[in-house]
């Protein structure tokens, strides 16, 4: 037990670490020499841990934002979506610079992953049993990562509460105009 404490020690540092230099400077400017001399650790620890100073990156939002999530004992899809916005939102100054992390490994990416999983949960649960396609998934995850992606970018981003009511009134628009459609191709 006291080698998973001490692994996690040693992983909160590096990631304390890459946050603090994350605030001084673009990700594309920090080394893994530069995260292991802030928290006065060598090389050989950090890749002990982590591939690249990608990977902790994405360990980054996967232990904060799992550990959000597990706050709370059960959610629909909105909830979830509630806590990420607010998840993100507490923590804009690092993602701002985090969701403009490009390349393979890169935060959007594993992000991009993560989204189309559950996208692909909510919409079978959503469609019942009609097929859930590869174009139904990209479709609503592109939209989605492209909102909050912009929305976070933001220097002026709105509180969570107004991103996501702006996203459900879109959402609820979309679909009252495609019932309509629906309902007049149908009587035609």
């Amino acid at each position: 037990m006291t080698d998973l404490a001490d692994s996690n020690i040693t992983k909160k540092a590096l990631a304390t670490a890459l946050k603090e230099l994350m605030s001084e400077k673009t990700f594309s400017k920090i080394s893994v020499s530069d995260i292991c001399d802030k928290c006065n650790m060598n090389r050989k620890s950090f890749y002990y841990h982590f591939k690249d100073k990608y990977d902790l990156v994405n360990w980054i939002f996967d232990t904060e934002f799992i550990y959000a999530v597990n706050e709370k004992i059960s959610y629909d899809g909105w909830e979830l979506l509630e806590i990420l916005c607010n998840y993100f939102y507490e923590h804009r100054d690092f993602y701002r610079k985090a969701l403009k992390i490009e390349g393979q490994n890169s935060f959007s990416e594993h992000f991009s992953e993560y989204l189309r999983s559950f996208i692909k949960k909510q919409l079978e649960i959503i469609l019942k049993g009609s097929e859930v396609t590869k174009f139904h998934i990209d479709f609503f995850a592109d939209g989605f990562i492209g909102a909050i992606t912009r929305w976070i970018i933001d220097k002026n981003c709105v509180p969570p509460e107004a991103f996501l009511s702006l996203l459900k009134s879109c959402l609820i628009s979309t679909a009252i105009y495609i019932s309509k459609d629906l309902e007049q191709e149908n009587q035609n």
